[in-house]
């Protein structure tokens, strides 16, 4: 028979699970969003995913420089509406994520993955670039969003040639 104490310690344990799965969740939400930035691009749904009075940053000399800091949601809309409106800024741009560690204390949670994105740009520039993200996390029975989003970045090069390239994919016969 289980104990009333074993069974609160297994609903904590499972909580904090749950939690840790939707802080997943959320970023990679994120991330997936961030993927389809271009004109006419709906920004609630990217904007749902922060809290009134979150921070968005980029951290480090280069990505504090390149993206700046902005507090409070509507800054952080002005700041991707920029991505939304022609011409455009990206033909292709994928965030693979990896590296994952997040942790739950309550209300509160946070992660840090490791970022690589390449892109190819409307101006026919491509890069490669590879970032670290930490953030933090408010955490409600209804939602989990992001307070506090930080981006820096670890490399970034330029690459000769665009990533996508329309020649057929190789098959075996």
């Amino acid at each position: 028979m289980i104990s009333l104490q074993q069974l609160e310690t297994l609903q904590q344990r499972l909580s904090i699970l749950e939690n840790e799965k939707r802080v997943s969740a959320c970023m990679n939400k994120y991330m997936h969003l961030c993927d389809d930035l271009a004109p006419g691009f709906e920004l609630k749904n990217l904007l749902d995913l922060f809290t009134e009075d979150a921070i968005w940053e980029g951290k480090g000399q280069r990505y504090a420089k390149t993206f700046g800091r902005y507090e409070g949601k509507d800054a952080i809309q002005a700041m991707f509406a920029k991505y939304a409106t022609l011409p455009g800024h990206f033909n292709l741009n994928v965030h693979l994520l990896g590296n994952e560690v997040i942790t739950v204390d309550g209300d509160k949670g946070t992660g840090s993955w490791l970022l690589m994105q390449p892109s190819d740009f409307v101006d026919g520039r491509s890069q490669l670039s590879c970032a670290k993200i930490t953030a933090t996390f408010k955490l409600t029975e209804q939602t989990c969003q992001i307070s506090h989003f930080v981006t820096e970045n670890k490399f970034s090069r330029p690459m000769a040639k665009p990533w996508d390239n329309s020649a057929a994919l190789p098959v075996p016969e």
